[in-house]
């Protein structure tokens, strides 16, 4: 039977996903240029190198709570070959209900609308369905982030309702939170339109 906490390094053309470590710090740092990349998030922009080891050790610390099974996606196109592009993660994480959260997920600006995230994105479906078994994948987002609202429909996710003031932002303000799945019979044709989209960009 399959470890859903084993973490491991998922390869694609664009992206790779590998379990993030202090190591990915300095990277990590350099990739959150600009303060719109987190503007929705529960944690501020990385700004300094303290800033992204606390983020690291935060993560990690996540993962041997087995809360979050955290990635630094890595570009591996060209010259930017290896480059740190950002996080992601899998989250409530359910082996029981066989039930995955995909989300905490940023990518530097530089990095949008380059196949990265759907790259990424297809490589964690691609691991929670056909290797863990699960029959459900979730994302939650904040409601007033439409630019994620979009991307995560684009996938193929299907929007389930709203979660009524689910979370404190940083500013203090009660968040609503959206709620998108995709179950494992929405998955082959999800699977199919997202390998066609990259081969065609």
């Amino acid at each position: 039977m399959t470890d859903w906490y084993e973490q491991p390094v998922l390869t694609g053309k664009h992206v790779r996903l590998e379990p993030i470590a202090l190591e990915h710090a300095p990277e990590l740092l350099a990739a959150a240029d600009d303060d719109a990349v987190f503007q929705h998030l529960t944690r501020g922009r990385l700004s300094s190198q303290d800033d992204a080891v606390d983020f690291v050790r935060w993560a990690e610390d996540l993962r041997e709570r087995r809360v979050l099974m955290p990635f630094a996606q890595l570009d591996v196109r060209g010259r930017g070959a290896g480059e740190v592009a950002g996080h992601t993660s899998y989250y409530e994480i359910s082996p029981d209900s066989r039930s995955i959260a995909i989300g905490y997920t940023w990518l530097g600006k530089r990095w949008w609308r380059t196949g990265l995230n759907t790259e990424s994105k297809l490589l964690l479906l691609t691991h929670a369905f056909d290797t863990l078994g699960a029959v459900r994948v979730v994302w939650h987002t904040d409601i007033r982030n439409e630019r994620s609202q979009a991307a995560i429909a684009r996938l193929g996710a299907a929007r389930e309702g709203v979660l009524r003031k689910h979370k404190v932002r940083r500013d203090g303000t009660w968040r609503d939170t959206v709620q998108f799945a995709m179950t494992d019979d929405d998955w082959p044709d999800v699977r199919a339109r997202l390998t066609a989209r990259l081969e065609a960009a």
